[in-house]
């Protein structure tokens, strides 16, 4: 899969590719991942870190498995603590420009990312893409939020006592309207 230069992937520490991450420089597209513990590495620079901020360490680094001598690709090891779930995320990045907390935030919003796919895949029974194009895949996506919208609009409307408009005949209700769309798309209530 190819992309364009500049783009920003985020990805999963399970898909940890180093000779991947090589290509990805050399392409000059970035990523940010989660660094595994194993990772055999050798420090080349350590940069400051922002005072009264959750970075513990920002340093460059050099994978000694992918090094060959004039195709060295440098990585940033960053180090943060979690608050919340009280513990340290090591993060590794090829960006070497963006700060620490830009990385660690660019990292986050990836569970943001994961919990839509989550809603559309449980809530509209998506199991697959159709297309693989990014027309195709942009398609589907707009295509599931606008019923995502629909279905969460009529659940408000339902909740709520409205004045039925009067028509030659007689009017559904909003749950049965509601029932009815969930099935076209595989919703059940």
């Amino acid at each position: 899969m190819k992309f364009a230069p500049g783009t920003v992937l985020v990805i999963d520490r399970g898909y940890n590719d180093y000779d991947w991450f090589g290509e990805l420089t050399r392409d000059g597209v970035f990523f940010v991942t989660r660094m595994k513990d194993n990772a055999v590495y050798g420090v080349v620079e350590e940069r400051n870190v922002p005072e009264k901020r959750n970075v513990l360490s920002d340093k460059v680094v050099l994978f000694y498995r992918t090094a060959a001598e004039g195709q060295e690709h440098f990585f940033r090891r960053i180090e943060v603590w979690d608050e919340e779930k009280q513990r340290t995320l090591v993060f590794l990045t090829n960006h070497l420009t963006f700060g620490a907390t830009t990385i660690a935030a660019i990292y986050k919003d990836r569970w943001k990312v994961e919990l839509f796919f989550k809603a559309i895949k449980q809530n509209l029974k998506i199991k697959t893409f159709l297309g693989t194009t990014a027309n195709a895949v942009h398609t589907q996506i707009w295509t599931a939020l606008i019923a995502m919208l629909v279905l969460r609009y009529l659940q408000l409307k339902s909740t709520f006592r409205l004045v039925p408009i009067q028509s030659r005949r007689p009017a559904a209700s909003s749950t049965v309207c509601l029932s009815r769309l969930g099935r076209m798309v595989g919703l059940s209530f």
